[in-house]
């Protein structure tokens, strides 16, 4: 036996793992933008000017749907090359990338803090070309998938900056939603 695993092995062990990653990155992105209460119905977010680039909200949506996807099938080629150099450095970089990703919307939605969000996209956009540049030495097509993503973060670092150009007040600011009356 010259093989340590067939094409049929490999291929079962590539679809399990994206039976696991591809869900739990899809779930862990839509638990971020609902815990940190996301644009619908954020008072804070709705009183913000919009910068000209902001696309329509349902494109975020259906952005970040695809994006999920494309970043578990990712991981699950990675994970799935057990005896890969650079496998275990690779999915490291991942984690950390995913946990910077995650921590982004409840900063900017929920914190309202817009220069500390832009701060985290930028050490994000770092991030994902590491794990980019790690990914493409265990699986280049695992790499290849990642490309979307990093497009998407860089406008999103610019989009965020646009926030903070439109907005210089808004940093940090609460929003209560409360209505002043004034008698007269």
């Amino acid at each position: 036996m010259t093989e340590l695993a067939s094409m049929g092995q490999l291929r079962g062990s590539l679809l399990r793992w994206a039976l696991v990653l591809v869900p739990a990155v899809l779930l862990l992105g839509m638990l971020s933008g609902q815990v940190a209460g996301s644009s619908e119905g954020n008072p804070w977010f709705a009183a913000l000017v919009k910068p000209p680039l902001y696309p329509s909200p349902i494109t975020f949506a259906l952005v970040w749907i695809v994006l999920y996807i494309l970043m578990g099938l990712s991981l699950a080629m990675v994970a799935s090359a057990r005896g890969a150099e650079w496998r275990m450095a690779a999915l490291a970089a991942f984690a950390l990338q995913l946990v910077l990703n995650l921590a982004w919307s409840p900063l900017f939605f929920g914190g309202h803090q817009i220069m500390a969000a832009l701060a985290l996209l930028v050490v994000l956009d770092i991030a994902v070309i590491a794990t980019i540049a790690l990914f493409r030495l265990v699986r280049p097509l695992a790499a290849l998938l990642l490309v979307p993503y990093l497009a998407w973060i860089l406008f999103a670092t610019l989009l965020n900056w646009q926030f903070h150009v439109a907005n210089p007040d808004a940093d940090g600011r609460e929003v209560s939603g409360a209505v002043q009356r004034i008698q007269l």
